[in-house]
C-alpha cells in the first residue's frame, strides 16, 4: 500500500474489478431479453426493449457531466465506492421486479449511480499514472469493461440454468461486497486531494467557479475535435453492446442463449488484445512521436470500418465472427487511447469534467442509436443500420488525423 512503484498497478487492479461490475450489471439485461419476456410481456416488443435500453444511456449520459464536475472536487475514492454501492442494490433489486415500469425505473436510477464512476476512475488512474505507463494503465482497465461486458454476455445462459431473477440477486450481491472491500483499500491520489481542499479553503474570490472548468474547455477548439472524435465511434460502440448478440442471432439463425455469449465473449477478448496491444503501442511512439497516441487512435477507428460492413452484410459464421473480431481490436485501439489523448490537451484540474461531457455526448449518441436499431429490427433492418455506421466513423478518422496536434503529452495548465 505505501509502496509508490506498486500501489499505481494495485489502482489498475482494484477499478478493474469496479468496472468489470460496471458493465456486467449493465449487459446482463441485454441477452436476458428471452428469459424475461415470459414474466414480462411488454419485453416482447424490440421497441421497448429498446427503450428499456436506451432509458438507461439518456439517464447516464445526463449526469455523466455532473458526475466529472464532481469528481474533480471532491475525494474520488467513496465517489467510485458510492456508485459501485448503489448500482449493485439496483442489480439486486431488478431481481425482485415484476411489471416493465419496475424494470424501466430500476434501468433509470442504474444510469445515475454507474455515470458517477467512470469520469472519477479514468482520471485517478490518469494521476496515479504519467508518461510511459499512462495508455497501459488505462488500456488494462478498459478489459475490465470487457470481460463485465463478456460475462454479462452469460446472462442468457445463467438465466437458463437457475431463473433471471436469482441471476440479477446474487450479481448485485458481489457488487455491495466488493464495494466494502474498497472502503478498505482504495486511496485517492493526496497530492490531487489536498489541492482541492486547498482551493475550497480559499477566499470565495478566489474560489473556483462551478462553471468555470466546463468555459475553458468549451473555448478549446482541440477538445471539439475530441468531442466528434469520441461520440461517432460511440455508436457502432453501444451498438455491439446492445443490439449484437440480437444481430448474431438473425443472422446465423441460431438462439440467443448461444448467440448472447458468442457475441459477446468475441467482441471482450478481441478488445482485450486492442487495448493492450494500444497501450503498449501508443506509450511507446509518444516517446518518439508526440502524436503517437493519435496515430494509434486512428489505426483502431480505421480497423472498425471494414468491420461494420461486414457485421451488416455478412451472414456466414467466419464472416460475422471475423467482422467482430476485427472491430474489437480496432475499438480496443481507440479505447485506450481516449483518456491519453485528452490529458495531452486539458490539464489535470478539469480532466474528469472533461471526460464528463465526453462520455455524455458518447452516450447520448448511444441511446440515439439503441433506440434507432430497435426500430430496425423490428423491420429486419438491422445488419444495415450497422453498415451504416462505418460511413459516420470514417468523418470522426479524417477529423481526428487533420486537427489533434498536440504539443505536450501531459498539459498542467
Amino acid at each position: 500500500m505505501k509502496n509508490k512503484n506498486i500501489y499505481p498497478w494495485l489502482v489498475v487492479a482494484m477499478l478493474w474489478g469496479v468496472a468489470l461490475l460496471n458493465y456486467m450489471d449493465r449487459q446482463m439485461l441485454s441477452t436476458m431479453k428471452s428469459a424475461m419476456q415470459v414474466d414480462i410481456i411488454e419485453l416482447q416488443s424490440a421497441t421497448n426493449f429498446g427503450r428499456l435500453m436506451a432509458v438507461f444511456l439518456w439517464i447516464y449520459g445526463l449526469m455523466s457531466p455532473i458526475s466529472g464536475i464532481i469528481a474533480d472536487r471532491m475525494n474520488r475514492k467513496w465517489l467510485i465506492v458510492g456508485s459501485l454501492f448503489v448500482w449493485s442494490v439496483v442489480t439486486s433489486l431488478m431481481g425482485e421486479a415484476e411489471t416493465f415500469q419496475q424494470i424501466y425505473w430500476l434501468r433509470a436510477l442504474m444510469g445515475v449511480s454507474e455515470a458517477l464512476y467512470i469520469p472519477a476512475g479514468l482520471s485517478l488512474i490518469a494521476d496515479y499514472h504519467t508518461g510511459k505507463s499512462r495508455s497501459l494503465a488505462v488500456g488494462i482497465h478498459m478489459t475490465g469493461l470487457y470481460t463485465g461486458q463478456a460475462i454479462g454476455g452469460f446472462g442468457a445462459t445463467v438465466a437458463a440454468a437457475f431463473s433471471w431473477n436469482t441471476t440479477f440477486h446474487w450479481f448485485g450481491i458481489i457488487g455491495i461486497v466488493y464495494a466494502l472491500l474498497l472502503m478498505i483499500f482504495l486511496k485517492d491520489k493526496k497530492s490531487s486531494f489536498a489541492e482541492t481542499k486547498t482551493e475550497s479553503s480559499a477566499s470565495p474570490k478566489e474560489k473556483k467557479s462551478l462553471f468555470k472548468g466546463l468555459g475553458m474547455l468549451f473555448s478549446n477548439l482541440s477538445f471539439w475535435i475530441i468531442l466528434l472524435y469520441f461520440a461517432a465511434p460511440s455508436l457502432p460502440g453501444w451498438a455491439t453492446k446492445n443490439w449484437l448478440p440480437t444481430l448474431f442471432a438473425d443472422s446465423l439463425n441460431i438462439p440467443m442463449s448461444q448467440a448472447g455469449p458468442i457475441a459477446t465473449i468475441t467482441i471482450a477478448v478481441s478488445s482485450f488484445i486492442g487495448v493492450i496491444a494500444g497501450g503498449i503501442l501508443s506509450d511507446k511512439w509518444v516517446q518518439k512521436n508526440i502524436r503517437g497516441r493519435v496515430y494509434t487512435g486512428a489505426i483502431g477507428l480505421g480497423m472498425t470500418i471494414p468491420s461494420l460492413l461486414l457485421l451488416g452484410y455478412g451472414s456466414g459464421l467466419m464472416s460475422v465472427v471475423g467482422a467482430a473480431l476485427c472491430f474489437g481490436i480496432g475499438y480496443g485501439l481507440f479505447d485506450a487511447n481516449n483518456m491519453p489523448i485528452l490529458c495531452q490537451f486539458v490539464s489535470s484540474k478539469n480532466r474528469a469534467t472533461a471526460y464528463g461531457v465526453m462520455n455524455m455526448v458518447g452516450v447520448f449518441a448511444g441511446a440515439f442509436i439503441t433506440d434507432l436499431l430497435g426500430r430496425w429490427a423490428d423491420g429486419g433492418n438491422l445488419g444495415a443500420g450497422f453498415a451504416m455506421l462505418a460511413g459516420i466513423v470514417f468523418i470522426a478518422l479524417a477529423a481526428q488525423l487533420f486537427f489533434l496536434r498536440p504539443k505536450t503529452d501531459n498539459m498542467l495548465e
